[in-house]
């Protein structure tokens, strides 16, 4: 049976008025926002825990060394997977429709991303102006399995599939419903549970760009305005949640192929 006609041309982007799935049982029926914001903040919040090469991580008097980086990790993406399963319905409210320019804006998007942060521009400039140590801002853990699990290949070969699947499965599900399920409608307008995915305004544009830029390693400022903008023009330009899913997710696993095969560990 075909579908009754609308007069309204945001209808097949809108969510439900609730802000939540069509199938309202469940967590995701109850707290329409949970989806869009809990899984991101389970990943941010074990984040914390996550040691560097040359930075443990202290918790309640015991030291987190970066030998337990694997752990961490793969607690940290397992606690996102059971937020993610309870809140399962929520992410069905949007029609899961992909294009082939989400391949493309995915496969641009890695030599974006790795250009601009090889040339280390930034690093450039805060040294030129005397805070050098901003560089350092939440700079990724570049752990490598491969070197630092070099005597037990089962378990580098097992944590590194585990690290593929947080970095392009998991993270673009939770960062793009969050950036643009959430804060980019919230700034579009008020009641953003019933903005139509896709709209732009300054203000949301603004947030699109500022929100990743906080949220990511300074060493990476220009790569992120460049990424992130391509991905909204991307969301613009189809209206299709799952091609900013899918963008990302492309654009990641190729990042991970790309360090795998060139050593360029500080880029994960």
């Amino acid at each position: 049976m075909n579908e009754p006609a609308t007069n309204d041309p945001d209808a097949s982007t809108r969510p439900p008025k609730d802000g939540g799935s069509t199938d309202a049982r469940g967590l995701a029926g109850q707290y329409p926002w949970a989806v869009f914001i809990i899984p991101y903040f389970v990943y941010a919040l074990v984040g914390m825990l996550e040691p560097t090469s040359d930075a443990s991580v202290d918790v309640l008097g015991v030291s987190i060394d970066y030998s337990s980086y694997p752990l961490v990790y793969t607690v940290k993406v397992a606690l996102v997977m059971v937020t993610m399963v309870l809140l399962w319905g929520g992410y069905r409210q949007f029609a899961f429709r992909v294009s082939p320019l989400a391949i493309g804006v995915g496969v641009v998007g890695v030599v974006v991303w790795v250009g601009l942060c090889k040339l280390q521009f930034e690093r450039a400039v805060v040294e030129a102006l005397g805070v050098g140590e901003w560089i350092d801002t939440g700079r990724r853990s570049a752990y490598n399995p491969l070197v630092e699990l070099a005597g037990r290949p089962v378990l580098a070969y097992g944590f590194l599939v585990v690290r593929f699947w947080g970095l392009a499965v998991i993270v673009p599900i939770i960062e793009e419903f969050l950036l643009r399920g959430f804060v980019m409608r919230y700034f579009f307008q008020p009641d953003w549970w019933n903005a139509p995915f896709g709209k732009l305004s300054t203000a949301a544009l603004v947030a699109g760009t500022l929100v990743p830029i906080l949220t990511h390693p300074t060493s990476e400022l220009l790569a992120v305005v460049a990424w992130f903008s391509m991905v909204t023009w991307l969301m613009w330009r189809t209206r299709s949640m799952w091609d900013c899913v899918v963008a990302h997710g492309v654009t990641n696993f190729l990042l991970g192929a790309w360090v795998v095969y060139s050593g360029d560990w500080y880029l994960m």
